[in-house]
């Protein structure tokens, strides 16, 4: 099914048109309001017909398109192809919700880890803040296990982009390191490897976390820079 297809129904089944969108989110591009459950259901109707046409054809012109559009990479079970419309969505998803939607729906991430690694492998070293934050969250929704938590830890690190949802992205993802592998965390926090900013927002996120024990959280109270 061709994008602008899904798009005109879009517009019919919710009596718009191009001049109704709203567009007052910052970096999202003008959006129509349709709910993301709803939105789910479209990608699944999308991924039984030709999900490749879509994924193709596919202009991003409005907030829906995007995250239609890592609905449908999340729901495709070719690892080649997954990974083909990852790469190439990725210098198209400038808004933080975007990034996360690709992120977490791509679960294929889990039965591939290694061939997912070395891309993530190549974002972390383009200077982006979204791009970086691809890394975090892909990192944080996939690989936080034991398998590759040093190696996870390792590139959180770094990821050095002053941008504000690269860094929060890497304060979430020590956040949840916390709650899974306290040591490993703690081993960070002392040596002040992260900068200052970081450093703080991450012992926020763990103090706010309901999964942090209180005896960790008494002791990250004193660890705040």
């Amino acid at each position: 099914m061709e994008a602008k297809l899904v798009l005109n129904n879009l517009y019919l089944q919710n009596n718009k048109t191009f001049r109704d969108l709203k567009n007052d989110v910052v970096n999202r591009k003008p959006y129509i309001g349709i709910s993301y459950p709803k939105l789910k259901v479209i990608a699944k109707e999308i991924s039984k017909t030709n999900a490749v046409e879509f994924l193709r054809t596919n202009d991003f012109s409005v907030y829906e398109l995007e995250i239609l559009q890592t609905y449908v990479i999340g729901n495709l079970k070719n690892i080649s192809v997954s990974l083909q419309y990852f790469d190439a969505f990725v210098p198209f998803a400038k808004e933080w919700s975007v990034v996360d939607s690709l992120c977490q729906k791509f679960v294929i991430a889990r039965k591939y880890p290694e061939m997912v690694l070395e891309y993530l492998r190549l974002y972390k070293e383009i200077d982006d803040e979204y791009a970086q934050r691809i890394v975090a969250v892909m990192i944080i929704s996939h690989f936080l296990n034991d398998n590759y938590i040093h190696q996870s830890i390792k590139m959180l690190l770094e990821l050095k982009n002053e941008g504000y949802f690269c860094k929060m992205a890497v304060a979430w993802a020590f956040a949840t390191i916390m709650s899974k592998y306290p040591e490993l965390c703690f081993d960070v926090l002392r040596k002040n490897i992260l900068d200052k900013w970081t450093h703080n927002k991450s012992i926020q996120k763990m103090l706010e976390s309901l999964r942090v024990s209180e005896e960790n959280k008494a002791v990250l109270r004193e660890m705040k820079l």
